[in-house]
């Protein structure tokens, strides 16, 4: 039997990045998967690469900082698939770079929203149907904001961090009747939003070089890591914030 065989799972930001990744991952572990992000297009693409290989999946874009839009996700799950298992909150941007000084209070509100207060409304929505099934629930968080400070990113920090806080603070709360909370917090990967950061070889290299692997991730392996969290191999794992970060939180050279 597959690592996910019956199970339900919902995954966040899934149009490119660590969620279209997780998103594969979950679907070939046997889950069925609502997959949401604002991008259509390419949520439908990836509907149609887990159809291929013999998987389920529906889209559903929107914005995760709308609570008519978290709702909706748990509403497509359990209308189309009967149940919810497992909710992978992954959306989010890195904001402006900018110091504080200089960030705008707009700024500072669209990263809030996008990054932490997503989190919220998605857990107020999906716990109901997590507490039925006693299932997981996953926050990608940062080391920025946790073992690293960063310059210049102030509010990505703050909604990674607070993330943690929540991460925390939900998994006591909801342990006692089965419900498994977790933070996931990876280090420098490979997609879109990273080479936003910086995508010229000198950022790249010093990107590289912060991490004691000496290299970034790919989406994959960090999927690999939510994958793990969602599944059972995770019975007695909650509340934690799990670097998998290539030890970029501990390397000094």
């Amino acid at each position: 039997m597959k690592m996910l065989s019956n199970k339900v799972a919902i995954v966040t930001g899934a149009s490119s990045g660590i969620g279209h990744a997780t998103a594969l991952r979950y679907a070939q572990a046997g889950a069925k998967v609502v997959v949401g992000a604002r991008r259509r297009d390419e949520l439908d693409r990836l509907v149609a690469t887990i159809a291929r290989s013999g998987g389920e999946a529906v889209a559903l874009p929107g914005d995760v900082s709308s609570e008519a839009y978290a709702r909706a996700l748990v509403e497509t799950a359990t209308a189309t698939f009967g149940r919810l298992d497992i909710a992978f909150n992954n959306a989010g941007i890195l904001g402006s770079a900018t110091s504080v000084t200089d960030l705008s209070l707009a700024d500072w509100t669209r990263v809030m929203d996008t990054n932490l207060t997503s989190g919220f409304l998605c857990a107020k929505h999906q716990l109901p149907a997590l507490l039925e099934t006693r299932g997981s629930m996953i926050f990608t968080s940062s080391f920025v904001g946790y073992t690293i400070g960063m310059p210049q990113k102030p509010a990505y920090a703050a909604t990674k961090a607070g993330l943690i806080g929540l991460t925390k603070a939900l998994a006591a709360e909801y342990g006692p009747r089965g419900v498994r909370v977790n933070a996931l917090l990876p280090g420098g990967t490979d997609t879109p939003m990273a080479r936003d950061f910086g995508d010229n070889p000198e950022v790249v290299a010093f990107v590289n070089g912060m991490h004691a692997l000496k290299r970034q991730a790919q989406p994959d392996e960090i999927a690999q890591a939510a994958l793990f969290l969602a599944s059972d191999m995770a019975s007695f794992v909650t509340g934690t914030a799990m670097l998998v970060d290539g030890g970029v939180s501990i390397a000094k050279t």
